[in-house]
């Protein structure tokens, strides 16, 4: 533990004891009684959805932020800021219904207007993370101030899915004309409003009255604290320093042991190694298919989720709907046929050699470095910081990566596969026939029997790619004190409707 992060723990500990002994046991938080909740988190870097585009952050950015629609425990898209949307006969075009009387903490109206403003920044903002989600989306339009009408590139029935948390947490369009100001200091329309904000050390927020379902938010206020040290997570939450955070695989048994409570949250997570087909030896697809062939997916199963996560092939967990089971274990682990490949390709063992590029040292990295080893190729771990730079520039050989899934898998699907894809570290390839199955995909409704054939089959197609080989899924592992309600198990998101601290 660093020393900063050892003061801030011991600071935090001793308030926590302070306020026992001066006979406060029984509040339900630490803001004179009211229902507090202290979560200890990585703090987000960027507080406008915009910048901060999809990656896990949006969890935290919901507590400040409303979406367009929500999702169900089932992953279908319900009402969120629109109470609801149509589709013309032709599926080119959505018309969203915002509900009456919203306005932004700022004291703005959340009408139709401000959800076009949004949509538009995050197509064109020139740092947006978020535009090459958006390009279906060829028009926004409104009629009246609760109609948001959105007029498509094709025809996409994907749309209501795509326009949830992690791609339309809807911004204020005053504060949004100073988009720096914004980025740390978020105007929203969510559940709560941020009251302070210290970065690198906590964010204080408190409940938003005006939120459009504020009657079932039953929390006055939340304390985001920066996460401590794996390793003291438990104790944190035993002692009452926070009462929710995530927790590593590693720490699951000591948290049950403590008597706290484990939530093995749904998600749609999935973890890959990203290969570059522009560059050698990756230019040969016998030397990707000696890669296939040389991963055991079982052992990051075993040694990274430590047996809460599934091995698996796809940009998604088995048992989802867009999961391909057609090709599931198209290429099984089998070392002496990838030690074949190589030799076919030309290579001894050991002419290889690779930089195995990683934000950080990780036990996934050390696997791929093992594994590939063991068939002739040398991998050397070199660890950057600024990782993120090369990887989404595509200058990178050969790195690794993980991805929180989206609420609308057709989304997932061309952000891996796609060829201007984030996560394709090969762009601009493309497998062949993707484009034409994905188009399929979209164009079937949520609700027709053929969608998940369709879906299936956009998947099986994307699996044709080089440019990944994906290796095991686990859910978000949280721990929680018992004085804090059961969280609701929307796949991969935190919601805070109906949840409780008690004293």
């Amino acid at each position: 533990m660093t020393i900063a992060r050892r003061t801030r723990w011991a600071a935090a500990l001793g308030a926590a004891l302070a306020l026992a002994l001066t006979g406060c046991a029984t509040d339900a938080g630490s803001s004179g009684g009211a229902p507090t909740l202290r979560w200890a988190v990585a703090l987000p870097a960027h507080w406008d959805p915009v910048v901060s585009g999809s990656g896990a952050q949006f969890r935290i950015l919901s507590l400040a932020y409303a979406s367009l629609t929500e999702i169900d425990e089932s992953g279908k898209a319900v009402p969120g800021l629109a109470q609801g949307w149509d589709y013309n006969a032709a599926g080119d075009e959505v018309t969203f219904h915002l509900r009456p009387g919203l306005k932004f903490t700022d004291g703005e109206p959340l009408d139709a207007e401000a959800v076009k403003l949004y949509l538009e920044r995050a197509k064109t903002q020139q740092n947006s993370a978020l535009f090459g989600d958006l390009t279906s989306i060829r028009e926004v339009t409104t009629r009246g101030d609760l109609d948001v009408v959105v007029r498509l590139t094709q025809v996409d029935y994907q749309i209501p899915l795509l326009l949830g948390q992690r791609v339309a947490q809807i911004t204020s369009p005053r504060a949004a004309r100073d988009p720096a100001k914004l980025d740390q200091s978020p105007v929203g329309a969510g559940p709560f409003v941020v009251t302070e904000n210290v970065p690198g050390s906590h964010v204080y927020l408190a409940k938003n009255p005006d939120y459009w379902n504020a009657a079932n938010i039953h929390l006055d206020r939340v304390e985001l604290h920066s996460a401590p040290d794996a390793a003291t997570v438990v104790s944190s939450v035993q002692t009452g320093v926070y009462d929710l955070a995530y927790l590593e695989p590693t720490q699951v048994k000591p948290a049950k042991a403590a008597g706290l409570d484990v939530v093995f949250q749904p998600g749609f997570n999935a973890a890959n190694i990203s290969i570059n087909v522009n560059k050698k030896p990756f230019d040969d697809p016998k030397v990707v298919d000696a890669v296939r062939h040389a991963v055991n997916r079982q052992e990051y199963v075993d040694k990274v989720t430590f047996g809460y996560g599934k091995a698996t092939d796809q940009p998604f967990p088995p048992g989802y709907v867009a999961y391909d089971e057609q090709s599931a274990n198209r290429y099984p682990y089998d070392p002496d046929r990838s030690r074949e490949l190589l030799a076919e390709a030309g290579y001894t063992p050991g002419q290889i050699k690779l930089d195995l590029v990683v934000p950080a040292q990780s036990t996934a990295a050390e696997i791929v470095q093992s594994q590939l080893g063991a068939v002739g190729i040398d991998v050397a771990i070199k660890v950057d910081p600024n990782w993120s730079t090369p990887f989404f520039a595509k200058d990178l050989t050969l790195s690794l990566y993980g991805t929180t899934g989206r609420e609308s898998p057709v989304q997932t699907l061309t952000a891996h596969f796609g060829p201007n894809g984030p996560l394709n570290l090969s762009t601009p390839y493309e497998p062949d026939g993707f484009a034409e199955a994905v188009s399929l995909a979209r164009r079937t409704p949520l609700e027709s029997p053929d969608y998940a054939r369709n879906l299936q089959a956009a998947t099986r197609a994307g699996l044709a790619s080089r440019a990944l080989v994906f290796t095991y899924s686990q859910p978000n592992i949280l721990v929680k004190s018992t004085k804090l309600s059961a969280l609701p198990a929307v796949p991969g998101q935190l919601h805070w409707t109906g949840v409780k601290v008690t004293p």
